[in-house]
């Protein structure tokens, strides 16, 4: 099981769902650097459990534990290790999983894979729980990247078929990502939230859940970070975005859109803007070749809808190797998104700190 991501900066997460306790370790971090605890607890309440009828209702403060890397609030350059303990589990919902696996979920692969040793309780470390170190490991890369210029933020572009207003791909205002990167459930449109507040509802009601898609922006990263092939901005985001579990695509700029276009439509036409050269379009998402151009660096990432539902499926009983009905008890979210969104920030920062030279500010070499 892969759990380890990074070169220069490298994140370790590790627990599971209904363990005693999940964490990350992060390794590389460079010394002396200030880390504000508030700002770090709020990311951590903007994805933690229970917050409304949006989420699941099982509640966990999310309070981390630094059991080492911080001395009087300033990174010491030793390895940095966050405890998150759990709290608030019913394990006794998920008994029967281990013979009848969860649609929508990595219950039977995982049972191959791990030759039926692996945890089903809450989807032990397959769960999307996992994503709370990450948001911490993000909150502590954020503040180290905000004091070199750069801003992140997203908001909910879409739940189901309700869709808010996409960001401006050529002006991003840095305030914007400020405002967007402090909310739960963070809009552009006000208008369009209690629509998909209202959708999120109809599908708990019915006991099903739905998807949805986060756009995220970065600004104030400097052009010329990032290469060619594997090592460019898209391949290295995307190895961590799919990571966060439920993520089935990713895509920057126009992303699928530009296949409907001529080249003379899709091309970004430059400019001097004084002596910075700008871009009049930014459909390339602020990467060409990998490379960053100046232009803010703007994405996408689709979430599937939440697997567990307790809408009567299809399953199969691997003991007696027959076919079963499954209804999914427990505590789950109808709608993950509103709740995914600072975990797609915090990957885009884990992401872009490995790419930055921490004590320049320009490309890693």
């Amino acid at each position: 099981m892969s759990s380890a991501w990074g070169e220069t900066v490298k994140m370790s997460i590790f627990g599971e769902s209904h363990g005693k306790a999940i964490g990350v370790v992060l390794d590389g971090l460079p010394a002396g650097e200030p880390i504000d605890f508030d700002a770090v607890a709020l990311q951590m309440s903007r994805r933690a459990p229970g917050r409304d009828s949006t989420s699941t209702p099982r509640r966990e403060s999310d309070l981390p534990q630094v059991v080492s890397g911080i001395l009087n609030e300033r990174t010491t350059g030793a390895p940095l290790c966050a405890l998150i303990e759990n709290t608030n589990t019913k394990s006794g919902d998920y008994d029967n999983l281990k013979r009848i696996p969860r649609p929508g979920h990595a219950d039977f692969p995982a049972h191959l894979r791990y030759g039926g040793f692996n945890d089903v309780r809450g989807g032990g470390h397959f769960s999307g729980r996992l994503t709370a170190p990450l948001v911490f490991a993000g909150a502590v890369c954020r503040q180290i990247l905000q004091r070199r210029g750069v801003v992140i933020g997203a908001h909910v572009s879409s739940v189901a078929d309700v869709r808010d207003d996409l960001f401006d791909p050529v002006n991003v205002s840095a305030d914007l990502l400020s405002t967007l990167s402090s909310a739960y459930f963070p809009v552009i449109n006000e208008n369009a939230k209690q629509k998909m507040r209202d959708k999120i509802e109809a599908a708990r009601l019915a006991l099903n859940s739905v998807g949805g898609v986060v756009e995220c922006a970065v600004t104030g990263v400097e052009p010329g970070i990032g290469g060619p092939l594997f090592g460019g901005i898209e391949p290295v985001f995307s190895s961590i975005l799919f990571g966060i579990p439920a993520v089935k695509g990713v895509e920057f700029g126009a992303g699928f859109g530009a296949s409907a276009l001529l080249g003379s439509e899709n091309n970004d036409a430059y400019y001097y803007d004084g002596d910075t050269v700008k871009t009049k379009t930014n459909r390339a998402g602020g990467i060409l070749g990998g490379i960053s151009t100046g232009m803010p660096i703007v994405f996408r990432t689709a979430f599937k809808p939440t697997p567990s539902i307790a809408l009567e499926q299809d399953s199969i009983d691997l003991t007696a190797k027959a076919d079963v009905k499954l209804s999914v008890h427990g505590r789950h979210d109808p709608c993950i998104v509103p709740r995914a969104v600072p975990v797609v920030e915090a990957a885009a920062a884990v992401a872009l700190i490995n790419m930055i030279n921490l004590k320049t500010g320009g490309m890693e070499v």
